[in-house]
């Protein structure tokens, strides 16, 4: 068995507390009320020494944050500070001797646990702890990301929000990022969903139709009809039984999808767009971290459709040009036209258009491209592009909370072109319209429009440079021209990647910023597998619309990201309690 010698029971006694080696840091031996205890000499909280903590009444106190451990079981009575490791101790003729084993050694449960309390909590970090500790051990990110979805839609009881879409773009995101990149995307969006969380109260739902197995279900078709309805009066609760019992049927997650869009898609560009962000959003975290719970999640996007804008109903949709009747014409034509599988031929004239003064064009090329077997998915990703145009081109000169109208915009058209490549129903077709008259409405923001700047720099070939300029305020111009000598020297894009997202995850980003990172990488890669000018001017138009928006909005403060690095610092050892 392994142990180590600590020394003799007498000379305890008269010490009290000694440190040994053992562990990583060092185990400390406790003499107290004649009994002898070993703990990690290391507080779980922060690092610092226990041995120099004091104890009284069978608790040891840590002297830095005060955090109070029980000597037997090393459990701590304050939650933010996590358990001590202890270790067995044995004492023959008078010599003592450690176990170096814990009592209660770390597991992946215990993370599980520790993660679960700190949302419950909303204890920061903890989270960042858990995480780390979870991305060490292997556990699979997805399942990571999934105990944050599958407490974020029970305890919120008006539904999904930004928080569940931050931890949904972050976990897409994962792929492009390194190590600690994921750890940092992880967090982030699980922390932003424990603070939208807190104090909001748990949500009860009202349960399916009640069906013997003996009854039949009602069709999926009627189902969907009802749904419909019940979102087009807000009568969320019904929608809520309709969805539940949709869900536990057999359907297929594209046809929950075809029903939930057809009922935002009943009205245009709801919320500004977030309504269907957020729909999009939740179906994609279906598909990472599967359908267990897919009812839970889906209803969580009810409650915000009581209340929900439709712009049709806003002066801006009405006058001076009503586009609501130009779009309700082209609506009807919509039904007549057989959907093809082209790619969108011409493509540059399809944007140039969709940004000029005239939604009566417009509104005619879009409905002419269907018509002549354009697929909707490649229309969608084409409107996207010029969506993107909007951001890219976004002059400073505006009023700087106008960035988030343009990204508006853009998140609406990145979540019609995922939707419609998952569920391709001719209702959510219209979202694609919706996206072209947000793009016109927004034209005023693309006057003056910035321009793409040339390469002008003589070295950009190290993403991380891009870090140190957006170091400093107001760089947006600077960080522009770096991209443009970046990509001009042929720097590796999936770097780039992993960089924007360091960019965004070491700030405290408000949730505009993460939305423009994930809907500009993912609408980068989309592009890829096609040739040709229009497709390369297309992903760099992604990336100068994410380099732009980012550089607008940092540096920030970064306390919600220094609060990880500490708890990594601490998962590799290093000692924070020490003069730098």
């Amino acid at each position: 068995m392994n142990e180590v010698y600590a020394g003799t029971l007498e000379e305890l006694k008269e010490k009290h507390t000694k440190v040994v080696k053992g562990g990583r840091h060092g185990i400390a031996v406790i003499f107290h009320e004649d009994e002898v205890y070993a703990v990690d000499n290391r507080c779980p909280h922060l690092g610092f020494p226990l041995h120099m903590g004091s104890v009284c009444d069978g608790l040891l106190t840590c002297h830095w944050h005060h955090a109070r451990f029980d000597l037997n079981s090393g459990g701590t009575l304050d939650p933010w500070a996590d358990d001590v490791p202890v270790y067995p101790v044995k004492i023959n003729d008078g010599e003592i001797r450690i176990i170096l084993s814990p009592k209660t050694p770390p597991s992946v449960e215990k993370h599980k646990n520790r993660l679960k309390e700190g949302l419950e909590q909303n204890l920061s970090l903890v989270i960042a702890k858990s995480v780390t500790g979870l991305v060490q051990a292997g556990v699979p990110l997805a399942d990571i990301a999934g105990i944050g979805v599958n407490f974020g839609v029970r305890h919120r009881w008006n539904g999904w929000r930004s928080g569940l879409t931050i931890l949904t773009a972050m976990t897409n995101m994962l792929p492009f990022l390194d190590r600690n990149g994921q750890i940092l995307a992880l967090y982030q969006g699980l922390v932003h969903v424990a603070r939208e969380s807190e104090g909001m109260g748990t949500r009860f739902l009202a349960g399916p139709l009640p069906l013997s197995d003996q009854d039949e279900a009602p069709s999926f078709e009627r189902m969907a009809g009802w749904y419909r309805h019940s979102v087009e009066v807000r009568d969320v609760q019904g929608a809520e039984r309709i969805l539940l019992t949709a869900a536990q049927s057999d359907a297929e997650n594209s046809q929950l999808a075809g029903m939930m869009m057809s009922a935002i898609t009943d009205h245009y560009y709801m919320n500004t767009g977030h309504t269907l962000d957020f729909h999009n959003k939740a179906f994609e975290i279906l598909e990472k971290i599967g359908s267990e719970n897919r009812g839970l999640i889906l209803t969580s996007l009810l409650p915000e459709l009581s209340g929900a804008q439709r712009s049709e109903e806003l002066h801006s949709w009405q006058a001076p040009v009503n586009l609501t009747e130009l779009l309700e014409s082209a609506f009807t034509d919509l039904e007549t036209i057989e959907f093809g599988t082209r790619e969108a031929e011409d493509p540059d004239h399809i944007l140039e258009t969709i940004l000029k003064d005239d939604p009566a064009q417009t509104v005619n090329i879009l409905t002419e491209k269907l018509r002549g077997g354009t697929s909707p998915v490649s229309l969608a990703r084409v409107v996207t592009a010029a969506a993107g145009e909007r951001i890219a081109r976004f002059h400073v000169q505006n009023e700087f909370r106008d960035w988030i109208t343009v990204l508006h915009t853009f998140s609406h058209s990145h979540a019609v072109h995922m939707s419609l490549k998952r569920s391709l129903s001719r209702p959510l077709v219209r979202g694609i319209f919706h996206s072209a008259m947000s793009i016109y409405l927004d034209r005023f923001l693309n006057t003056p429009a910035a321009r793409i700047p040339e390469a002008g720099l003589e070295n950009a070939s190290n993403p991380d440079d891009l870090l140190d300029l957006l170091d400093r305020q107001q760089q947006t111009g600077e960080a522009a021209r770096w991209l443009a000598a970046y990509l001009k020297q042929g720097g590796d894009r999936r770097a780039l990647f992993n960089t924007l997202g360091h960019a965004v995850l070491r700030e405290d980003a408000e949730f505009h910023t993460f939305q423009v990172l994930e809907a500009a990488v993912a609408e980068h890669e989309e592009w890829n597998g096609f040739s040709g000018d229009f497709s390369e001017r297309a992903k760099d138009t992604m990336l100068f619309a994410a380099v732009r928006y980012i550089a607008a909005h940092a540096p920030t403060s970064r306390e919600i990201p220094h609060t990880a690095k500490i708890a990594m610092r601490l998962s590799k050892g290093e000692n924070l309690f020490e003069e730098e």
